[in-house]
């Protein structure tokens, strides 16, 4: 936690970020947190592909694939312009691929242990190099990488990657690793299931088979290849991914992974050292001091390691895979390492039980953890219109004392698109979950690429289904395509519809990073409106967002046909936590500038006419 927060939690007027409950909270004696920060997932190899063939399971040739390079300065410029402070560039690390670089010295991957033709991101081959499809000149790919961070941070954006510590591809064979660093498994005794430095863990006396393949899968889809022969060499065979301890996993395993032990014997005991009580409490400086004189394993040092060379190439933050299948403790390591080196690294976890929540925030050192269980499963129910708005509040209360370290998104690259019939249908519907997601509370923002166009995820690149955009395969993504413009970055094939809902991110997200009330406090009153407002329904949701300078309501309308129009009332504590005196005060819509209406305070009550259509958000700030 920095430091920002820690006197935020002390001073704040209502919301608690880490803070102790039996702290006296006295108003108006705000310390302004830093601003709210935007990510921007892109899927590296999607961004720049002009390529509009999308075959099912087609080659790089026939589909094509976007480069490191296609970030150019203008694309950079627009990306920021958007309202973004960090990029998460998805898939650099060199993963598996079907495509074939013998030439350059890189093995062929089989077929039978890839998933899809461009492999998945998360099966990471080698990570002291980038993947090979995303160079112009393969020979020289980590350096057109490194020339991507330089842009990227001159167009002012802190660069992401992925670390996925919990498995790496079957095949895993570093190419460049720096000098004194062997690959995973190199030294292990495969005569043994378990050894606490053994990178996996083993069935010594059997050999890896190949999964059954059901449902009329073939890998490659019904394409002949000279390695896809139902056979991968893997002996003694390693335990996969997921936990499948199988040597012939289920074709539903993530067969082509491989687990990594982090000392953790098979009957789930630990052959580390625990963090002593109460030491989720201390800072990273702390939790480094106390690793330096300990022994941990191998598996530890060498993610370590991984980390903090991309930190010295001026990565600025990891995206960490499945960070709950690791134990704490090796969060605790890793994460204080890296923060020595650059104390301001965007470390964000994907933890989806919400009982380790404060453990890997605290314990692990976490700076953001996903919150999709929660606030992300809840808000698509609404979207799809069988949810109620009354299940978010409770949500917010629940994680109040974490609340800053819960990022917030609607798409990523394992969920379904908001356009895509099994989701919302709509790019519209997002609009008002969208304002919710970013303004609700002070965590960062993470939007996926294409999002901003409504990108309906509907082309079969060939591994999977559609209603996600494919991260297994080859293939062009429309909407980005139309703004793309043959790499103009302007818009100039966008329809109108794109070049609209663009515009509204663009303004939402511009807010959000500008506005001190959302790094400032929270407070409720959609269950007050619900309770004492005619013709307030469960498919709006309202609640107010203040610092010392600025006070805005927010109100969102999920109801995607009837228009809603109310007197919304401000319970006496929320006045006098803005400081309003009886008196009437202009409320002026900040995204559009097109909505007014007049707040009036009254005995220190108040209460605002509001008309809102559907899908319609207003962030009405208090003049």
């Amino acid at each position: 936690m920095n430091k920002v927060v820690v006197l935020t939690c002390v001073m704040a007027l209502t919301v608690f970020i880490g803070c102790k409950k039996d702290v006296e909270i006295q108003p108006q004696t705000q310390v302004t947190l830093k601003k709210k920060q935007v990510v921007y997932q892109v899927f590296t190899r999607l961004f720049g592909n002009t390529n509009t063939t999308n075959k099912p399971w087609g080659t790089i040739e026939e589909n094509g694939v976007g480069k490191f390079n296609d970030f150019t300065d203008k694309a950079l410029k627009e990306i920021k312009d958007l309202g973004v402070t960090h990029i998460w560039y998805t898939g650099v690390p060199h993963h598996d691929v079907i495509t074939d670089y013998t030439a350059y010295g890189i093995d062929n991957d089989d077929p039978d242990v890839v998933k899809g033709r461009a492999g998945s991101p998360y099966a990471v081959k080698d990570y002291y190099n980038v993947n090979p499809d995303l160079a112009v000149n393969v020979e020289n790919r980590l350096e057109e990488f490194k020339a991507l961070i330089k842009r990227s941070h001159n167009a002012g954006l802190k660069v992401i990657i992925d670390i996925v510590p919990n498995h790496v591809a079957r095949n895993y064979k570093g190419l460049t690793n720096p000098e004194g660093v062997t690959d995973f498994g190199a030294e292990d005794d495969k005569t043994v299931t378990y050894h606490v430095n053994n990178n996996f863990y083993y069935n010594p006396d059997e050999s890896f088979k190949v999964p059954n393949w059901d449902n009329n899968y073939s890998p490659l889809g019904q394409e002949k290849h000279p390695l896809k022969d139902g056979e991968f060499d893997e002996a003694p065979a390693k335990w996969t991914g997921n936990g499948s301890r199988l040597s012939q996993p289920n074709m539903y395993d993530w067969y082509e992974t491989v687990k990594v032990n982090y000392g953790v014997r098979p009957d789930g005991t630990k052959d580390f050292d625990s963090l002593p009580d109460g030491f989720g409490n201390e800072n990273y400086s702390k939790h480094f001091e106390f690793w330096k004189d300990k022994t941990v394993p191998s598996s530890w040092v060498k993610f370590k390691d991984i980390a903090l060379y991309w930190t010295a190439l001026g990565v600025d933050g990891f995206r960490f895979d499945m960070a709950e299948m690791v134990p704490v403790e090796f969060w605790s390591y890793m994460n204080s390492n890296i923060k020595t080196k650059n104390p301001e690294a965007f470390l964000l976890a994907e933890v989806y039980n919400p009982t380790l929540y404060r453990d890997y925030i605290k314990k692990g050192k976490m700076d953001y953890l996903y919150d999709k269980v929660q606030l992300y499963d809840t808000i698509k129910h609404v979207m799809q219109g069988h949810g109620k708005t009354d299940n978010i509040p409770p949500i917010q209360d629940d994680l109040k004392d974490i609340e800053h370290h819960m990022l917030h998104f609607l798409e990523n690259h394992d969920e379904q698109r908001i356009a895509s019939p099994e989701f919302a249908g709509n790019a519209e519907k997002g609009k008002p979950a969208m304002v919710v997601s970013a303004t609700i509370s002070t965590s960062p923002t993470m939007i996926y690429f294409a999002q901003e166009f409504g990108e309906d995820g509907s082309e079969d690149a060939g591994f999977g289904k559609p209603s996600r955009t494919s991260i297994f395969d080859y293939v062009g993504v429309p909407t980005l395509q139309r703004w793309v413009n043959n790499k103009a970055f302007d818009g100039g094939q966008s329809t109108a519809d794109e070049t609209q809902l663009r515009d509204f991110y663009k303004r939402l997200l511009n807010f959000t990073i500008s506005s001190s009330a959302l790094a400032g406090n929270y407070q409720d009153i959609h269950v007050y409106n619900r309770a004492h407002t005619e013709n307030y329904s469960d498919k709006v949701l309202s609640f107010a967002r203040w610092s010392l300078e600025e006070k805005l309501i927010i109100i969102s309308n999920f109801d995607a046909e009837n228009t809603f129009q109310f007197e919304l009332k401000l319970p006496e504590d929320l006045v006098k936590n803005l400081a309003l005196k009886n008196g009437s005060y202009r409320a002026k819509d900040a995204l559009y500038g097109t909505y007014e209406s007049v707040l009036e305070v009254i005995d220190m009550k108040g209460k605002l006419n509001i008309k809102i259509k559907p899908l319609e958000s207003l962030i009405l700030k208090i003049e």
